[in-house]
């Protein structure tokens, strides 16, 4: 007798692009000079786009943020010229091929319209909708640009799955209703007041059986 469970899939999965998928941490870091100044300048970036709300020109947030941490106009430059080369994390790739026949797949992205097809580019994936906050008119972790996403699939927040790469998603998706894998890479803190996802992890290697058992029991948070 055949005791395999049967997979659950969700119908469509979110990304977060430029942390959950992409390391984009080396290619800013690269552009800083070096990795404490790089860091300083990508927290500074995040403040000013996870506090914005409504849309602001992307690239302008992140010359903003380099002249707030006193780097060279020369970075935010150097940056965009790396913007092609920004590496999948291990296991990406081979996340999304393993889902591709079982679930609809989307982006949503804190970025700028070009910039996020450019970076969505390097996943090697047909991606069903890429929703990026220019598109959206507004920055997550407001609700629209999930919503956005979700819409555009044609799927209830219900049945779709988030996999973040910044604590700072746990605001939305917490408002969306969407059940979030929390690849957090590099070890960040979750943000005060931000919902616990429903699973945490360093990798992305979880996140398969997560979402092939996803309309089994949910797990408790860990």
């Amino acid at each position: 007798m055949n005791t395999t469970p049967t997979p659950t899939y969700p119908r469509a999965v979110l990304f977060d692009l430029l942390t959950a998928l992409l390391d984009s941490w080396t290619v800013w870091n690269a552009a800083a000079g070096s990795a404490e100044k790089g860091r300083a300048w990508r927290a500074r970036y995040l403040q000013l786009t996870y506090g914005c709300g409504a849309y602001e020109p992307y690239e302008d947030l992140v010359r903003q943020a380099a002249r707030d941490t006193g780097l060279q106009p020369s970075a935010p430059n150097a940056l965009e010229a790396r913007w092609d080369e920004l590496p999948p994390w291990d296991g990406a790739r081979e996340l999304l091929r393993a889902l591709r026949p079982h679930c609809k797949l989307a982006v949503v992205t804190n970025c700028s319209r070009g910039l996020g097809t450019r970076a969505a580019a390097r996943m090697g994936v047909d991606w069903d909708v890429v929703v990026t906050s220019e598109e959206a008119g507004f920055y997550k972790p407001d609700p629209r640009p999930y919503r956005m996403a979700l819409e555009r699939l044609g799927v209830e927040a219900e049945d779709a799955a988030f996999v973040a790469g910044s604590g700072y998603d746990m605001f939305g998706t917490a408002a969306v209703g969407l059940r979030t894998f929390w690849h957090n890479r590099v070890g960040l803190g979750l943000p005060a007041g931000a919902k616990e996802p429903e699973i945490q992890a360093a990798t992305l290697e979880p996140a398969l059986p997560w979402l092939q058992s996803f309309h089994a029991a949910p797990a408790a948070p860990r």
